[in-house]
Order: C-alpha cells, then structure tokens, then sequence
C-alpha cells in the first residue's frame, strides 16, 4: 500500500448500531487524519448460534446479562446502513473498509463494491468463507489474532489458489485479547511473519496505548488499525480498549513523525549536517614550522580540525612527501 503507513481506525461495532453515531465517527476520523475507516458487516444469526459464549471482556457493562447472539443483534448494521456509511466515507474523502463475519456479509459488500476486505482473526480457519473472499480478487487486510505461523501459511495458500494476487494482501500481526497486555504484542512475530511468507506486513492493535502502533511502524508495518470511540465510557462491548478522539489524532500525529524520522534506506550526509562537516572533521596541518623542501613526517604533521583542508584519510599520501612552501605550526597542509 505504498511507502505511507495505510492507517485505520477501526470504528468496529463502538456505533452501538446506531448510524448517527456511526457518522459522527466518521467524521472523527477525518479529522484525525486517517487514511480509512473500518465497520463490521454481520447478520447475527448467521455469526453466531444461541448457545455461543462471549468473550470475558464482553460481560462487562450493560451486555452482561444478555447471550452473545442477543448483543449482536443490538450492534448490527443491516445493508442499507453501510450503503449510506460507505456514500458518507466518499464524501469526507476517506476508505470505507468493512470486514464480513458471514458469507452473506461477504457477498452484501462485495455487492456494494467495497474494495478492501478485511478478514477478522476469527476468520483466519474459515476455508469456505477464506475462499469466498480470495475469488473476489479484491485487497485484503487478513488478521491473525489467536493463530499460528501455519495457520497464518494456510489462510494465504486459500486466498492465493482463490484468486487473489499475494500482493494485495496485507497480513496483520494481531492480539485478540481486549485490551492487550504489552507483554503480550510480540511485534517480532511480524517480523517472523514478512520473512516466512514474504508479504506485506501490518498491525492491529488492541493494547490501550499507542506507543505500541508507533513501534510496529518502527518495525516495518506498512497498515496499522486501531479502534477508536466517540467515548470510552458509553456502554459496548469494546469502548474502553479504544482510543478517544484526541487520542486517535495524536496517534496519527506520531506515525506520521516516525515515518519522517524512518527516513530512507540510505546512509549519507544529510542536508541539515552537511554545515557541520567543516566544523566537526580535521584537517591534515603543521606540528610546528616546516620549510620549503623538508619531508612530511609524522612528528612535524598533526590532524585538527577544521575539515576545511587535507582529508587526514590521506595521512599516508602525505608522509614522506616534500614541503613545496613554508608551512607555519597549524598552517593547512598542501601537497
């Protein structure tokens, strides 16, 4: 996705399924200079069966009484929602991104012509649904929260055999657990995860910190995505382990610095130092007075600065020369 580190803030299911509030975090967003923005599209009944569990972070707030099935219906945004979120994302001139939880998702998104997919982690063993998005031949984003490096291996072999060119995939080195104790990021996996399948590499953050992200940029990352609220404490499953508006732009505010201070692959002299380089180097001088036609050694030569002279890389050139003027101590030597 190009040098830029691609930058999304994954509003996920904070809308509370309300598409006012999902507008107001788009808006968010925008302002906090995003390059995407990421929702769910999901039918509850087809994620889910009556009897599945929630996660232990899901039992905490107003949701705590209820099913997984029956939170998920209240979060859902139906066709119509994400229509009119994606039309709103065109016009603040940011990405829509979505990641289907369903087949039907699947194909209600590529129906509306969503461009990047994004697969869920707990997705990475689903092969019909791997193999759904992979004959699609769209960009996707594939999450690899609670999987294995072989896991990882196989989901790509399912999207590459679909169809879908390596190239366009972006493997996120993830954490599920919410939030995520530091300890437990391990961004060296996706370092393992660029060298061992030779793809594109990024990272989804689920910790409560940003400095986290910044690293993974530091690392290598070319995608990061991070979940953002309009409030931590408004009632849902993932508020607290998101960042709040001013968080989510000072966030952005640090990966762009760190790209800056990235800087390229070369090692050379750059343009703020090159006014150093006469001050901080040496020169190649007289030791003491020497007259026209004596020899060059290294009791009657010294190196000291300024570097505005004879290079002292030149130190053997020199010894053994002969003086073709009178040199006064400190004078810059000439060959």
């Amino acid at each position: 996705m190009g040098k830029k580190t691609f930058i999304v803030a994954e509003a996920g299911v904070n809308h509370n399924g309300s598409l006012k509030i999902a507008k107001k975090m788009v808006d968010v967003a925008v302002k906090a200079g995003v390059d995407a923005v990421k929702f769910q599209a999901f039918k509850a009944e087809e994620l889910a069966t009556s009897y599945a569990p929630k996660a232990q972070y899901q039992m905490k707030g107003i949701y705590d009484k209820e099913s997984h099935l029956t939170m998920l219906k209240k979060l859902e945004l139906g066709g119509k929602a994400l229509k009119k979120l994606m039309d709103y994302c065109a016009r603040k001139g940011v990405i829509f991104i979505a990641s289907p939880f369903d087949l039907k998702s699947i194909e209600l998104l590529d129906e509306l012509g969503v461009k990047i997919f994004k697969i869920p982690s707990g997705e990475i063993t689903n092969l019909p649904y791997l193999r759904k998005i992979g004959f699609l031949k769209r960009k996707i984003m594939l999450s690899t929260g609670m999987s294995n490096l072989k896991e990882i291996g196989a989901a790509l072999s399912v999207l590459i055999n679909a169809g879908t060119k390596k190239k366009n995939i972006v493997v996120l080195h993830c954490n599920s657990q919410y939030p995520t104790p530091p300890e437990d990021a391990n961004l060296n996996a996706m370092v393992t995860i660029k060298k061992t399948y030779d793809v594109n590499i990024g990272y989804s953050d689920h910790t409560l910190d940003m400095e986290v992200p910044i690293a993974a940029v530091a690392l290598g990352a070319s995608a990061i995505e991070k979940h953002f609220t309009l409030n931590k404490e408004m009632a849902g499953p993932d508020h607290k382990a998101s960042l709040e508006p001013n968080e989510l732009k000072e966030m952005v505010r640090a990966i762009r610095k760190t790209e800056i201070i990235l800087g390229s692959s070369l090692k050379e002299i750059s343009h703020s130092e090159i006014k150093n380089v006469k001050v901080a180097r040496k020169s190649i001088v007289a030791a003491m007075p020497i007259k026209k036609g004596e020899i060059f050694t290294s009791e009657n030569l010294s190196v000291k600065r300024p570097g505005t002279g004879l290079n002292p890389m030149q130190w053997d050139m020199a010894i053994g020369g002969i003086a073709k003027k009178d040199f006064i101590a400190n004078e810059l030597i000439v060959l």
